[in-house]
């Protein structure tokens, strides 16, 4: 069982900069793909970004592409997402989110097993 925490949202302003993190607990963490997503009210939750288990490949959904990073930290059993210049739009529950097979990033929900608890980013205009 692997159990996400994320931190790092709240409120920014049109263009500003929030930078999420995830943790998980477990030793196995080096060995999961991992995937941040987000749900907006009213709206299904959507792809965000991807990592595969070594960093080594990334994956974002268009919206976000050349604004936000993901990335990770083995040791720390961590993974973060930078988010700059951001949009009103982009306002939504970011939600972290591990799977055990994917051999690599993947921006299938189905694909992910365990989910972190959600954290809120507003973006104010």
């Amino acid at each position: 069982q692997v159990q996400l925490v994320e931190s790092g949202g709240g409120l920014v302003q049109v263009g500003g900069s929030l930078r999420l993190s995830c943790v998980a607990s477990g030793r196995t963490f080096s060995t999961y793909a991992m995937g941040w997503f987000r749900q907006a009210p009213g709206k299904e939750r959507e792809f965000v970004a991807a990592i595969s288990w070594s960093g080594a490949r990334t994956y974002y959904a268009d919206s976000v592409k050349g604004r936000f990073t993901i990335s990770r930290d083995n040791a720390k059993n961590t993974v973060y997402l930078q988010m700059n210049s951001l949009k009103p739009e982009d306002t939504a529950v970011y939600y972290c989110a591990a799977s055990a097979f994917a051999t690599t990033a993947t921006r299938n929900l189905d694909d992910y097993d365990y989910w972190g608890q959600g954290t809120q980013v507003t973006v104010s205009s």
